[in-house]
């Protein structure tokens, strides 16, 4: 697949309770720390990709797929250009090199996108 889904992300009002429901639910292991509660989900063999659970912004609750691309602004250019909507980005996450943004497809679905990384290391 030359754009892979790379990371997902699932956001609810109550973080520390979303943690414990996936970890009971599939023995995921996440690491907490990030704002809003915001924790990784790391998979557990050579399957699978990141993640993170967190809690959104004004009560927010979504699921989000992240897919590669080599350009963040290019693909949202693109997705505009098709009739998508933007939703934010390019931007960096603080702290990182990672370079995110999200867009509306036009049936209103949010896609992540991610940069691809110079350093050969997902998220």
């Amino acid at each position: 697949m030359s754009h892979p889904v790379v990371h997902f992300e699932i956001v609810g009002g109550n973080a520390a309770a979303l943690h414990a429901y996936y970890a009971q639910l599939f023995g995921w292991r996440i690491e907490p720390g990030g704002p809003a509660g915001y924790g990784v989900v790391r998979p557990g063999g050579p399957d699978g990709i990141t993640g993170g659970i967190g809690s959104g912004d004004g009560g927010s609750r979504h699921v989000t797929v992240y897919v590669e691309v080599p350009d963040v602004g290019a693909a949202l250019d693109r997705a505009e250009e098709l009739g998508g909507r933007r939703i934010f980005g390019p931007d960096t996450v603080p702290g990182t090199n990672l370079e995110l943004g999200q867009f509306a497809d036009p049936e209103g679905h949010v896609i992540g996108l991610q940069a691809s990384p110079t350093d050969g290391i997902r998220s």
